[in-house]
């Protein structure tokens, strides 16, 4: 308990008031999982509004229903495209997050085909480094021995 809540600050100085030690407000902690990535948390943030507004049409489609009212059956309709278009994005958050973990590998496991791919291109690359600077070495070789005949 804070020592204001307790009362146990009444008569304190102001000094003696700052040097009562305060408890933070929050505590950071580690989190137990890692973030999704940008475009698949986009996806998702996406997909949560839509099936969110699906749910308030379905309901109003509901209560007209209910009530007797004409609108009941054009909210029907929109309720029923609402949940077309929430499963298209549902489905969108599952392919995202596919085409990401294809494109920038699992962490999780060892035998990625995108990490194989990396590794791949990796070697490719330092072996057209080699041949370049061995190509340079000769052509620097060559020129120092023209240097040194004239």
């Amino acid at each position: 308990m804070e020592p204001a809540e307790s009362g146990a600050t009444e008569g304190m100085s102001e000094h003696e008031y700052a040097a009562v030690p305060r408890r933070p407000l929050w505590v950071e902690e580690p989190a137990l999982r890692r973030r999704m990535p940008d475009p698949v948390r986009t996806a998702a943030v996406r997909a949560v509004l839509i099936m969110s507004l699906t749910m308030i049409l379905a309901m109003v489609a509901f209560l007209t229903a209910l009530a007797g009212s004409w609108l009941s059956f054009p909210m029907v309709l929109s309720g029923v495209a609402g949940t077309v278009v929430a499963t298209w994005s549902v489905l969108d958050v599952w392919v995202t997050r596919q085409v990401w973990n294809q494109r920038n590998g699992v962490v999780s496991e060892p035998s990625s085909s995108a990490r194989q791919l990396r590794r791949e291109r990796r070697r490719a690359r330092r072996a057209a480094r080699a041949a370049r600077r061995d190509a340079s070495r000769i052509r620097h070789q060559g020129a120092d021995r023209r240097l040194s005949r004239a």
